[in-house]
């Protein structure tokens, strides 16, 4: 059943393809072609920062996922080290090897799909630490090592040493099979060390952003995904990247950190379309000064 306190909040996208999918076949134009392609990646990592109060460091392990630093707090968002997601290969190798991660204090999961909740990197992450997730995802990470789970509603936070985390709605789904629907999904809205930090997650664009910054007006950095955008079933599920720059000004954060491309091929787009974009409209619109592009395992400190 869906959460009452976020019917007004959140946008759940059905699972009925759009009118027309059929016409192109994902297997044949996307998938078998990628199943040959060499991984790039980086084969050693950047050295992890010494931050600074008030400072955090951010690095892009790849997709969704960031190892987000503090002086005396790291946490994990959306890990993922797979390989293979099913018979999706992954493009680009992880910016970090699972043994170069320091101590972890706190994971984070913003739904349950497979590419941002992978079990098998869980279970080797987990060190006793509590998971945060969103409501009705709880059970998918039973057994896998974590001290204990939390499952948030949207606008509740959760306080766990240094750091505050809220769930945010967004525009997207939750369901790892057909069968559960009911599963949450959204954002996080991450405080710590006297900065405020967005990941988007998986999101199509909406006016929800615009709340998020009422109740947040001063978000220092906006991680946001700018990939997927024209995905097999035609569903607007995800941003495109012109969409996320939107995204970025209705939260009026101070700067933006794509995400959500190149490294999993989901979308019908060529994997470097939507970085081009990106760069482009931002130029158009004179941000690109406030466009943080970064390189898996190559930690940036802002």
């Amino acid at each position: 059943m869906e959460n009452p306190a976020s019917k007004k909040t959140t946008r759940k996208v059905g699972l009925k393809p759009a009118k027309g999918w059929h016409r192109r076949n994902f297997v044949t134009e996307v998938l078998i072609p990628s199943m040959f392609t060499r991984r790039p990646g980086r084969k050693k990592p950047g050295t992890l920062p010494k931050l600074k109060p008030g400072e955090v460091g951010l690095t892009w392990i790849g997709h969704a996922s960031f190892l987000m630093q503090t002086r005396r707090t790291n946490l994990l968002i959306d890990p993922n080290w797979a390989k293979w997601m099913k018979i999706i290969k992954r493009q680009r190798l992880p910016g970090l090897e699972l043994h170069d991660l320091p101590s972890i204090d706190l994971v984070l999961i913003t739904h349950a799909h497979f590419d941002h909740l992978d079990r098998r990197t869980l279970r080797r992450v987990a060190e006793d630490q509590p998971i945060v997730v969103p409501f009705e995802v709880g059970s998918l990470v039973r057994g896998l090592g974590f001290r204990s789970i939390h499952e948030l509603d949207y606008w509740k936070p959760f306080e766990h040493a240094l750091a505050r985390i809220t769930l945010t709605p967004c525009r997207h789904w939750g369901a790892r099979m057909l069968h559960d629907t009911h599963r949450g999904f959204g954002g996080y809205i991450i405080e710590l060390d006297g900065r405020t930090i967005y990941h988007g997650g998986d999101t199509a664009y909406f006016d929800g952003f615009q709340e998020i910054r009422r109740r947040f007006p001063q978000i220092d950095v906006a991680l946001l995904p700018i990939g997927a955008y024209d995905p097999p079933s035609g569903r607007e599920v995800h941003m495109n990247p012109e969409e996320a720059l939107q995204a970025f000004r209705d939260l009026g954060a101070h700067r933006m950190v794509p995400m959500h491309y190149g490294t999993f091929r989901l979308g019908f787009e060529p994997p470097e379309e939507p970085l081009q974009r990106l760069r482009e409209a931002a130029k158009k619109q004179g941000l690109e000064d406030r466009i943080t592009v970064m390189t898996e395992g190559l930690p940036a400190v802002f």
